[in-house]
C-alpha cells in the first residue's frame, strides 16, 4: 500500500517527563488506526504531532506530497455569532453543496435535527461537537485526525459515525487516525491498534478485540506485566469472545486462538452467588414502578411505565437526549415524584447515584485522598460465596489505577479520571444495594473502564446504566430498555434493536418509503443452491486460512536460524510472510462476506 505520512525518531518533553523518545511509526494507504493508551502517556500530542498541529521535540514528520489532511480537535472553536449553516458551509451556494451526495449524507446523520440558522453558540456541547463532525466530513481529505470523535455523542450518532468512516474511501485508500475510548467504535472501524505507553508506542494488528488478543499473548510471552493486569486483560478478552454476539463474527483462527487464551476464564459474573446476595441485601421487592407518568406541566415526558426491578437485576437504558432517560433515573432514586401512577421502593432499599457531575467530591476538594478515604468504611467486599474477598479502601484505590504518591494528593488536584474514579469508590463504600450510573465513563481510558468493569462484576445488587458508551452498556449490564415515544420498551435484541427501531422510527417521521440504513445493508436471501455453495466456499476459506497461518508460524520461527547480519535474505524471507499476511487479509475480507450472507 502506498505511504502516505511517516515519523522518525519522534522525541517529546514536557516540564515534569519525557512523553515519547524516538518513536518511528509510518501510515499507509488504506490503514484505519485506533490510538489507544492510559490518559496523559500521550494520545493526543501524538495525534497532534502527526498532522502537523505540535512541533517535535526532536524527529521530525514527513508527508507525501499532495496529501490534504483533516483534523478534528477535542474541543470545537467556533467564530462568535457563527451559525449551524455557515459553520459547516460556509458561504458556498446552496445548489453547489446540496448537489454533493457526500455532504447531504453527512447532514442527514448528523444535523437534520438542528435549525441551519441557529447560532453555534446556543448549542449543546453533544450538538456543537455533530457541527464540528460535519463541518470536517463534508470535506474530501487523504488522512482524517480524530480526537475523541464520540464525545457527547449518543449511541445513534456514533453508529452513524462509524459506518461513514467504514465507507468514506474505498478499500485500500485513504487514511484515518482515531484517539477514543470508544472500544465498540475502535472494534467497528479500526484495522490497526496503536498502544501508547512507556514513552513509546506499540503496533497491533486488527481493532479492540484483536489488540486484546494479542496483548494477553504478549504479556504471556514477556511475563514482565505485573499478574493482575494479565488476569484483567484476559478477563476482557474472555468477554470480548462469549458476552457480545456482534463479536462472534471473527475469523476462525482467531477466535480458536481466543479460545486457547481464556480456556481457564470463568464467566465474568457469578450471576447465581450475585443474585443470592442482592436478595438476602435487598430482599425480593426492589422500586416498582406501576403505570407511572410525569409530566412538567403540559409537556408530557413519561407514561404508562410498568416496570418492577429484580434483585441483581442489571440494565441498561437508551434513548435519545431529551427522551426521559434522567427523569426515569428520578423515579427509580426518588428524587422525581410520578405525576400519574405510582413508585414504591422496598423498606431495604438504599440507591445510590453516580452523576455526570462530581458533587460527591465538593467538600472534600482540599483534602489528600488518603483522609477521604480514611474516614469511610475500613473495608469492602468484592466477590461472592467462597470466592468473596475484604479489600481496604487503600486496596480499592490501588485496583481502579491510583498510586502510593497520589493518595496524598488533594482532590483538587486530580485529573478528571481519577475524580471519577475516586467518586466511584466514595459511592460504593457507603455500601447502596441499588446503583445508578449516569455516564459513568467519562475521562476514563480503555485500562481503567476495564477496572471499573472489573469492579462491578462482583457487586452484588441492583445496577442501572444510562451511558452512550455501547462496549460499556454490554459490558455491565445483563438487558437493556429504551424510552421510545415516551414509554419503557425492553430491547431482546440490545443496542442493535434499538438502533433499529430509532432509524423506522426517523422513516416514518419523514413519511418516506426509502429504505433506513439498516435496510440498505440487508443481505437478499440465497436460494438452496448458492446457500451449499456458500457454505462449501466458505469451509474452504477456513482451511486455506488454517494452512497460511501455519505458514506464517512456520516462516517467522524460522528467521531466527537466519544470519541476522543477511539483511538482503531476511528483508526477502519478511517480504515473503507479508505476502502470505495480505493473502490471509484477503481472505478474512471473503470469510466476512460469505459468513454475513449465510446469517
Amino acid at each position: 500500500m502506498a505511504h502516505l505520512l511517516g515519523a522518525e525518531a519522534l522525541h517529546l518533553e514536557v516540564p515534569t517527563k519525557v512523553v515519547f523518545d524516538s518513536v518511528t511509526l509510518g501510515v499507509a494507504e488504506g490503514d484505519r488506526i485506533g490510538i489507544v493508551g492510559r490518559n496523559g502517556d500521550g494520545k493526543s500530542s501524538l495525534l497532534m504531532m502527526l498532522a502537523g498541529r505540535r512541533e517535535p521535540d526532536g524527529g521530525q514528520v514527513t508527508m507525501r506530497g499532495g496529501t490534504t489532511i483533516g483534523v478534528l480537535d477535542q474541543a470545537e472553536v467556533f467564530a462568535p455569532g457563527e451559525t449551524v449553516g455557515n459553520a459547516i458551509v460556509g458561504d458556498r451556494p446552496e445548489h453547489e453543496w446540496a448537489g454533493d451526495p457526500r455532504t447531504r449524507d453527512v447532514i442527514a446523520g448528523l444535523v437534520a435535527d438542528l435549525a441551519w440558522d441557529a447560532p453555534v453558540d446556543a448549542l449543546s456541547g453533544g450538538q456543537r461537537r455533530r457541527v464540528a463532525l460535519a463541518s470536517l466530513l463534508i470535506g474530501d481529505y487523504d488522512i482524517l485526525f480524530l480526537d475523541e470523535p464520540t464525545n457527547h455523542l449518543d449511541v445513534e450518532a456514533i453508529a452513524w459515525l462509524a459506518d461513514h468512516l467504514k465507507r468514506r474511501w474505498p478499500q485500500g485508500q485513504g487514511a484515518l487516525l482515531v484517539v477514543t475510548h470508544d472500544r465498540w467504535f475502535l472494534d467497528e472501524v479500526c484495522n490497526t491498534t496503536w498502544e501508547v505507553h512507556d514513552r513509546i508506542v506499540d503496533p497491533f494488528e486488527g481493532g479492540y478485540a484483536a489488540y486484546i488478543l494479542q496483548r494477553v499473548e504478549r504479556d504471556r510471552q514477556a511475563a514482565t506485566i505485573e499478574q493482575k493486569r494479565q488476569n484483567l486483560a484476559r478477563k476482557e478478552l474472555a468477554w470480548l469472545r462469549r458476552g457480545a454476539p456482534a463479536r462472534t463474527s471473527k475469523p476462525k483462527f482467531r477466535i480458536d486462538a481466543a479460545n486457547t487464551l481464556i480456556a481457564d476464564v470463568p464467566e465474568i459474573r457469578d450471576r447465581v452467588s450475585l443474585q443470592s446476595m442482592a436478595v438476602q441485601r435487598l430482599g425480593k421487592e426492589v422500586v416498582n414502578l406501576l403505570d407511572a407518568g410525569v409530566a412538567y406541566g403540559d409537556r408530557e415526558v413519561l407514561r404508562d411505565v410498568e416496570w418492577r426491578l429484580a434483585p441483581g437485576e442489571r440494565t441498561g437504558i437508551l434513548g435519545v437526549n431529551g427522551a426521559g432517560k434522567s427523569t426515569l433515573l428520578g423515579l427509580i432514586s426518588g428524587d422525581v415524584e410520578p405525576t400519574a401512577g405510582r413508585v414504591k421502593h422496598g423498606k431495604t432499599v438504599k440507591v445510590a447515584t453516580l452523576t455526570q457531575r462530581l458533587d460527591e467530591l465538593e467538600e472534600h476538594l482540599n483534602e489528600p485522598v488518603r483522609v477521604v478515604i480514611g474516614r469511610l468504611r475500613t473495608s469492602f467486599t468484592v466477590g461472592s460465596g467462597s470466592k468473596a474477598q475484604e479489600l481496604t479502601p487503600g486496596q480499592l484505590l490501588e485496583r481502579m489505577g491510583f498510586t502510593n504518591a497520589q493518595l496524598s494528593t488533594p482532590v483538587k488536584d486530580l485529573s478528571g479520571g481519577q475524580k471519577r474514579r475516586l467518586q466511584l469508590l466514595l459511592i460504593l463504600l457507603d455500601q447502596p444495594n441499588v446503583l445508578i450510573l449516569d455516564e459513568p465513563t467519562n475521562d476514563l481510558d480503555t485500562d481503567m473502564l476495564a477496572a471499573m468493569e472489573d469492579l462491578l462484576d462482583s457487586w452484588p445488587g441492583t445496577l442501572i446504566v444510562v451511558s452512550h458508551d455501547r462496549y460499556f452498556l454490554e459490558r455491565v449490564t445483563d438487558q437493556q430498555y429504551a424510552i421510545l415515544d415516551k414509554r419503557l420498551r425492553h430491547l431482546p435484541g440490545g443496542v442493535d434493536e434499538y438502533l433499529k427501531l430509532r432509524a423506522a422510527e426517523k422513516a416514518q417521521g419523514r413519511g418516506a418509503s426509502a429504505p433506513g440504513p439498516s435496510d440498505a445493508s440487508t443481505t437478499p436471501a440465497l436460494s438452496g443452491a448458492e446457500l451449499r455453495a456458500a457454505e462449501k466456499e466458505l469451509a474452504a476459506v477456513e482451511r486455506k486460512m488454517e494452512r497460511l497461518q501455519a505458514d506464517i508460524a512456520k516462516s517467522r520461527n524460522g528467521l531466527a536460524d537466519l544470519d541476522q547480519a543477511d539483511y538482503q535474505l531476511l528483508n526477502l524471507e519478511m517480504a515473503k510472510i507479508t505476502a502470505l499476511e495480505d493473502d490471509v487479509a484477503a481472505l478474512e475480507e471473503r470469510w466476512l462476506e460469505l459468513s454475513a450472507a449465510l446469517e
